[in-house]
C-alpha cells in the first residue's frame, strides 16, 4: 500500500505496529545558512518574517521521506522571545500542518529547554513557560508533542509532566552523550526517569553525531530493560561527525557554528546510521542540526525494504549511485555500485587541517 492510500494513524499506533517513523532535519542551522535565521539565540522568527522559506524546507523534508513535520518552535518560549512567542508558535503550527496535509505526515508540537534553568531552577516558572506553548499546540490541534534538547534530566521531567496535561502522546529527547546529563545522571537513568514521568517515546537529539548518539541510545535502552520499563526509542543526531566532542557536544568545538562544513556526514554515512539505528530497535529515526533533506532521503532509502516504498525525492536519485552507469567516463561509471560508496574514505581537501579538534572547554 502506498503512503498516499494509507489512513493517517497516530504516532503511537505507527510505532506499536513496528512502522518506521522518519523525522525531519535541520531548521536553525540550515535557515541560518540560507539567510533567514540569526545565530545566537537561534529563535524562529522566520515563521512570520519568511514563511515561504520555512514552508519550502518543510516541503523538502516531506518529499525526502519525513513522516513528521515538527513545528519550528525551538526556543520560541516567552523567556527567549518576550511578546513574540505566541504569534510565532501559532504560525509555526499552521505551516507544519499545511505541509503535513500534502502527505502522510503528522504534526509534532516542539518545546525545548529554557534559558533560565541553569540560573534559576524555578519549577513553577519553567513549567509556566512550557504550559504557554502547550496551550497553543492544543489550540492548533497538533498530533503529538516533543520535548527536545534538554541537557538536564530534571528539567526534561518537568517538561514531560506539563505535556502530559494534554491528551496527546509525548516524546522526549535529551541532548546528551554517553557520559549523561550535566549533573552526571547516566543515559539509562535519564531514560528511566523520563518514562516514569509519562513519556511514551524517549531518546536523544542534537549535540552529537550519529555514531555517538547511537552509543547513548544503547545505554538508554539498557537502562530501561534493567528497570523493566518499555518505551519507543527515538534518535535525531547531528548531521556532523563529532568523535572529538566532550560532554557538551559540538557547541564546544572551535568550528561551531560557522565552520562545520568539513564535518558534514555523507548520504552513505547516514544510510549506515539508519541501518544501525534500526538494528538497535529504534523506530523513530531522524536528524537535527546539519541534517539536510538528502540525509533524510538516505534514511528513507536505506529503510525502504522495511517501509515498502521509496520517497518522491528518490525519483531523482539512483540507489547507491546507479545513475552514474550512464556517465561518459568509464571511471565514473565504475562508481555506480554499493561497494564503492560504502568503502569510500572521503578526503577533506584541506592538507593543513588536523583530523580532529580540541574542544574549547
Amino acid at each position: 500500500m502506498s503512503p498516499a492510500s494509507k489512513p493517517l494513524t497516530g504516532i503511537l499506533e505507527r510505532l506499536e505496529s513496528g512502522e518506521v517513523v522518519i523525522g525531519d532535519g535541520s531548521f536553525l542551522i540550515t535557515l541560518e545558512k540560507r539567510g533567514y535565521v540569526k545565530a545566537g539565540l537561534w529563535t524562529p522568527e522566520a515563521v512570520i518574517e519568511h514563511p515561504d522559506a520555512v514552508r519550502q524546507l518543510h516541503m523538502e523534508f516531506l518529499r525526502a521521506g519525513s513522516n513528521v513535520m515538527q513545528t519550528f518552535t525551538f526556543s520560541a518560549s516567552e523567556d527567549n522571545m518576550e511578546s513574540k512567542w505566541e504569534d510565532v508558535n501559532a504560525a509555526a503550527c499552521d505551516l507544519a500542518r499545511e505541509v503535513a496535509g500534502k502527505g502522510d505526515a503528522l504534526v509534532a508540537g516542539g518545546i525545548c529547554q529554557t534559558s533560565i534553568y541553569k540560573y534559576h531552577k524555578d519549577e513553577t516558572r519553567i513549567k509556566k513557560l512550557f504550559r504557554q506553548q502547550l496551550e497553543v499546540f492544543a489550540w492548533k490541534n497538533v498530533d503529538f508533542l516533543i520535548a527536545e534538547y534538554f541537557e538536564h534530566v530534571e528539567e526534561a521531567v518537568w517538561a514531560v509532566e506539563v505535556l502530559k496535561e494534554s491528551d496527546r502522546p509525548v516524546a522526549v529527547t535529551m541532548c546528551i552523550g554517553p557520559e549523561g546529563d550535566m549533573h552526571d545522571t547516566t543515559p539509562g537513568e535519564c531514560a528511566v526517569r523520563l518514562v516514569k514521568a509519562g513519556a511514551s517515546i524517549v531518546g536523544v537529539n542534537c549535540r552529537f553525531g550519529p555514531e555517538t548518539s547511537l552509543k547513548t541510545m544503547e545505554l538508554m535502552k539498557e537502562g530501561l530493560e534493567r528497570a523493566g520499563l518499555k518505551a519507543h526509542l527515538m534518535v535525531q543526531p547531528l548531521g556532523f561527525h563529532t568523535p572529538d566532542c566532550g560532554k557538551e557536544g559540538f557547541v564546544d568545538l572551535p568550528e561551531y557554528p560557522f565552520g562545520l562544513e568539513s564535518r558534514v556526514a555523507t548520504r552513505w554515512d547516514i544510510q549506515k546510521y539508519a541501518r544501525e539505528a534500526y538494528n538497535l530497535g529504534v523506530r523513530y529515526i531522524g536528524g537535527c542540526c546539519g541534517f539536510e533533506p538528502y540525509h533524510i532521503r538516505a534514511i528513507a532509502e536505506e529503510l525502504a525494504p522495511e517501509r515498502g516504498f521509496l520517497p518522491p525525492a528518490s525519483e531523482k536519485h539512483g540507489s547507491w549511485g546507479s545513475g552514474l552507469d550512464m556517465h561518459t567516463k568509464p571511471w565514473i561509471r565504475a562508481r555506480a555500485r554499493r561497494e564503492y560508496w560504502e568503502n569510500l574514505l572521503p578526503a577533506s581537501g584541506r592538507p593543513f587541517c588536523p583530523s580532529l579538534s580540541k574542544p574549547d572547554v
